[in-house]
């Protein structure tokens, strides 16, 4: 019987987490299946609660998740490890941003996605919401972020020399409105697809204690070398 990996949120229906890990795990020779699972919130616990190896957590639960783990790397978590009747929470989603430097960052979003990426940020991080401070404003950021499900409004107008993430990514492989702009402006571009091999490379290694095959899942997402 394959062990069974999740991915628990709402929606997750265009996510491409499962197409890359299946992908991942027959590279690996893994008997393992990724599964996506659209969860309530009050239905939250009791699938964290089933019986898995490992999940991936997403929009809007990473910080609930963090709460419901024995032990948690910070108060947001993506990544659930299931050992010894226990429930680990990682943060895998600073792995997006790791080594990037920069002074100044413009982070779009102040939900769970976003306060993961806080630990991988270098420089003065300035936070937008549209509950807190608004419009974005990255006129003087060397950094750009987008941490939303934002993906058809352009938020900010990206500059050359800019380096943009952007969280969001459409299925069909079009670009979305923030990273159409900043390549467009010749900015240093990390779009959704590589973020989610960035953060995904680090679950599959937490969940197997093997390396990730990098390669197998950026083609499976049809990204090139």
């Amino acid at each position: 019987m394959s062990r069974r990996v999740a991915l628990l949120g709402k929606p997750v229906a265009e996510s491409l987490s499962p197409r890359m890990q299946n992908a991942a795990f027959a590279a690996g020779g893994l008997d393992w299946e990724y599964v996506a699972l659209e969860v309530e919130p009050d239905e939250l616990e009791r699938a964290v609660r089933r019986d898995w190896v490992g999940a991936n957590v997403t929009i809007p639960y990473k910080q609930a998740a963090a709460a419901l783990c024995d032990e948690a790397e910070g108060e947001s978590v993506n990544t659930l490890v299931f050992r010894d009747s226990r429930v680990l929470g990682f943060n895998t989603d600073q792995e997006i941003v790791a080594g990037i430097e920069a002074t100044r960052v413009c982070l779009i979003g102040a939900g769970g996605a976003a306060h993961a990426l806080l630990p991988g940020l270098q420089g003065e991080v300035r936070m937008f919401s549209r509950s807190g401070e608004w419009p974005p404003d990255a006129s003087d950021a060397d950094l750009v972020v987008n941490a939303t499900p934002v993906r058809d409004e352009l938020l900010v107008r990206p500059r050359a020399g800019q380096t943009v993430v952007d969280l969001a990514y459409r299925a069909d492989g079009r670009p979305t409105a923030l990273v159409a702009a900043a390549r467009a402006a010749g900015c240093e571009v990390v779009d959704g697809y590589e973020a989610l091999v960035r953060q995904g490379a680090a679950s599959f290694q937490l969940w197997t204690g093997r390396p990730a095959p990098v390669e197998a899942m950026r083609s499976a997402l049809g990204l090139t070398p």
